[in-house]
This record gives structure tokens, C-alpha cells and sequence, in this order.
């Protein structure tokens, strides 16, 4: 039953990657709504999360947070390592670097994994619960499956690599709800993941996304669109509280 409800969770992954890919005469506003969900999904779904599930503190700070800097400065010095590599080598700097779109939308992968994995826990608690936790991995798989292609294609991969990189997100919800049958984790590690998780999504947000978004086309509507995606994952929140 828990895979069969994850099922959902893996045609929105898809719907949503079908439709950044489908939608390229307007990147920018593509890159301007991926922006949003992620921003959305960091400050609304896996920061308070987080801090739920990691619990006690290190040195006077929660571990959640803790880990969240870790995460985003993780993803600072992975970029800035691969650029100083590019420029001995005589190539641009500034340049894209596939390599850090494939980590990322391999962390996407390794969240869905974790959506799939709380369904088939929340069944374990009673049916009433893995309703409502589907609900809102479902609605929110939308947003991951958009947002990994998006990233993936963004930092100069290959059309294949950028789908490739989607059907392994649609499909780790499933792998996910599966893996319950065999073990759990606990929900400290947890917490602890969702924190550095949520950091790098933050630095590629503001760093990358954002920014490329709002480079060739600083437009109002570029602006809303990023709005609305913060507003839709808020509405995911809301509805699933």
C-alpha cells in the first residue's frame, strides 16, 4: 500500500519536470518560479522540519541550523573548488559547472527518497496518517520534479542527463516506500539531513537561480513568478498542517 500511494508521488515528479522542460521560450520565468518553490520549500517545509525531528543543540545552536550552514558553505566550496580548477586549466571561471548541477539534482533525488520513506512510515503509525503525508509529498513532488530538471539542465548538462537525473527523482519515492519494509531511521538523522539539505538548496537558489533568472530579463513577471512559487509551497504547508 505505501508504494502504491507513492505511485502518486512519482507522476508529479514527472508532471513538473515535463513542464520546465517544456516551457524553454521562457526560462527566465521557468528560473524565476524554481527560485520561489525552492525558497519556499527551505524556509516553509524542511527548516521547520528540521528542527522538529534533529532535537538538541551543539555549542548553544540547533543541530538543524547548524547543519543548514553547513550545507550551504558545503556547496560554496564544492562551485568555487571546481571554478579554481577550470581557471588553471585555461578555461572560464564563470562558467557553468555541470558537476554541481548533477550533485544537486542528485540531493533532490536522495529527498525523494526520504518522501517515499516517510509514507511508508506514516503507514506504520495508521492509515489516516499516510493519507495525510501523501497529500503533501505528492503536492510538493510537483515542485521537486521541476526543480531537478531545471538545475540539472541549468549548469550546462545534456538534455539526456537533465531527464535522466528526472526519472531517477520520480522514481525514488517509490524506492522509498519500499526500503520501509526493511528498516527505518532515526528521526535525529533525519533532522540532521533535512538541514543540510535545505542549505544547499538555499545557496543554489540565491546564488544561481535567482540570479540567472534575473539577469536577461529583469521583469515584473519574472518577480511573480518567484513570489508564487513561495506561495504555492506555502499553500502545500498549509494545506498539509
Amino acid at each position: 500500500m505505501p508504494v502504491a500511494i507513492a505511485l502518486g508521488a512519482f507522476l508529479m515528479t514527472l508532471l513538473g519536470g515535463w513542464i520546465a522542460h517544456r516551457v524553454t521560450d521562457r526560462r527566465h520565468l521557468v528560473l524565476g518560479l524554481a527560485g520561489g518553490l525552492m525558497l519556499g520549500v527551505v524556509g516553509l517545509d524542511l527548516l521547520p522540519e528540521a528542527l522538529e525531528a534533529a532535537g538538541g543543540e551543539v555549542f548553544g545552536v540547533p543541530a538543524a541550523l547548524l547543519c543548514f550552514v553547513l550545507g550551504f558553505l558545503a556547496t560554496h566550496a564544492v562551485e568555487r573548488l571546481l571554478a579554481v580548477r577550470k581557471a588553471a586549466h585555461g578555461m572560464d571561471p564563470g562558467e557553468r559547472v555541470p558537476q554541481v548541477g548533477l550533485t544537486a539534482a542528485s540531493a533532490m533525488v536522495v529527498h525523494s527518497f526520504m518522501d517515499g520513506f516517510a509514507i511508508g512510515l506514516a503507514y506504520q503509525v495508521g492509515r489516516e496518517m499516510a493519507v495525510a503525508v501523501a497529500l503533501a509529498v505528492i503536492a510538493h513532488d510537483f515542485a521537486d520534479g521541476f526543480n531537478t530538471y531545471t538545475i540539472t539542465s541549468l549548469y550546462g548538462n545534456a538534455r539526456n542527463r537533465a531527464l535522466l537525473m528526472l526519472g531517477a527523482d520520480a522514481l525514488a519515492p517509490l524506492a522509498g516506500a519500499a526500503a520501509t519494509l526493511a528498516f527505518t531511521l532515526p528521526e535525529q538523522w533525519l533532522g540532521v539531513y533535512l538541514g543540510f539539505f535545505g542549505g544547499v538548496l538555499l545557496y543554489l537558489a540565491t546564488s544561481d537561480i535567482l540570479p540567472e533568472a534575473h539577469h536577461d530579463h529583469p521583469a515584473l513577471s519574472t518577480l511573480l513568478c518567484t513570489v508564487a512559487g513561495v506561495g504555492f509551497i506555502w499553500l502545500v504547508v498549509g494545506i498539509a498542517g
